[in-house]
């Protein structure tokens, strides 16, 4: 279904399926009609972030019953199956009462980490249809380590349900994806290390993002951070730790229409007093992720300045793979903003350069796409190169 029409399709549908008016949805979504209207008649190809929650709630739906959010990993699966994935996960072995299906010889914990290394490094470059070829796999391998070593084994089982935590949203299968936080919440609660368990707990946060459940995601997050609170004499990775929990309440926070600058305010003092990069399971928190997150959150709040601004303190090296692709997609937002089309495409297509798979997967692009193709009379070059990346006419 193309992009352009989609939104508006399935708006009309929603609303008829529910007896509605135009006027009755604007007045429950707090909308005007001339939104709707444009919308479904395919005048509008995008909408605001806040806008479509607005009408989501409305017609008790997800967002993603009202864009075109699907798997798009086509061919690039590399032999792996979302079957798969949702198999392991979901196995009638972790039943409580059950005897777990943990049969095997556990891996050597070196081994392990050096194997849920390669997977985070899948996942963060982008390389989605390897990355679930392998999980099925790494999940099990987890399993049986944990069963038979116990605590050496917590945080690389914890870490890799938090890969297929990650890899599912990412490709919109967010009902699995909320399953595999649940369980690396779960197995992080059995070490003796809290920050690990605050660490799922931003990963769950994010899953319930995407799931169109902001005031979880944002409470959570706020009650987590409460808990871990560092003080003024906490060590770099718990100060690490608890400004990773605010950068994350960003997004939910704007979705909700509502200025992030408390948290980034709080974010940056901590960025600020450990005034380097700090490794965090895989990840790592600095001065530039929270740049990120400010960029991310003004670009859904339509103020490109503040946009552009925060991206001047992200240096070259900064942010790697698709974080990096994530950011640039917030600067294309902005430039689109501030009425400059071609920069935009410009921008869209280095974050392509990322990974392809990836950023097939990604609202943003898509709607950024839709809306420079909705003003241009004849199409640029780089307008046809991201029409097609994105499949927007299938």
């Amino acid at each position: 279904m193309p992009e352009s029409t989609s939104i508006g399709t399935q708006l009309q549908k929603l609303r008829k399926e529910r007896g509605l008016t135009q006027e009755q949805l604007a007045e429950a979504a707090e909308l005007s009609v001339d939104v709707i209207g444009k919308l479904e008649q395919g005048r509008r190809a995008t909408a605001r972030m806040t806008t479509l929650a607005k009408l989501a709630v409305s017609l008790d739906v997800e967002i993603s019953a009202l864009i075109d959010k699907r798997d798009r990993l086509g061919s690039d699966r590399d032999g792996g199956s979302v079957l798969a994935l949702r198999d392991v996960l979901t196995s009638p072995s972790l039943l409580p009462g059950m005897d777990a299906d943990d049969d095997g010889e556990p891996t050597p914990i070196h081994q392990l980490e050096r194997a849920v290394d390669q997977a985070s490094t899948q996942y963060w470059a982008g390389n989605f249809g390897a990355l679930l070829a392998t999980l099925p796999g790494l999940i099990g391998e987890a399993r049986v380590t944990h069963s038979a070593l116990g605590a050496p084994a917590v945080q690389c089982l914890a870490q890799t349900y938090e890969v297929a935590s990650s890899l599912l949203t990412q490709i919109g299968r967010t009902d699995l994806g909320v399953i595999a936080a649940e369980r690396a919440v779960a197995t992080a609660y059995q070490s003796e290390n809290p920050l690990l368990w605050a660490w799922m707990q931003s990963v769950y946060s994010w899953v319930l993002l995407h799931q169109d459940r902001y005031t979880d995601a944002e409470n959570l997050l706020v009650k987590v951070a409460e808990k871990i609170e560092p003080g003024f004499r906490g060590s770099d990775q718990e100060v690490a730790v608890w400004g990773t929990l605010l950068t994350t309440a960003v997004a939910p926070t704007v979705a909700q229409d509502r200025d992030p600058g408390e948290y980034l305010r709080l974010a940056g003092a901590a960025a600020e007093r450990i005034g380097r990069r700090v490794p965090l399971y895989r990840q790592s928190f600095s001065p530039a992720k929270v740049a990120m997150q400010a960029g991310y959150g003004y670009a859904i709040l339509k103020q490109p300045g503040k946009v552009l601004e925060a991206s001047k303190k992200i240096r070259p090296g900064d942010l790697e793979g698709i974080s990096w692709g994530a950011h640039l997609m917030d600067v294309a937002q902005a430039h689109l903003d501030a009425g400059h089309r071609r920069k935009a495409s410009q921008t869209l297509l280095a974050a392509r350069e990322v990974s392809e798979v990836w950023f097939r997967h990604q609202r943003i692009a898509r709607s950024v796409t839709a809306e420079i193709r909705e003003h241009e009379r004849r199409l640029s070059p780089e307008t046809r190169t991201l029409v097609k990346a994105l499949a927007l006419d299938d």
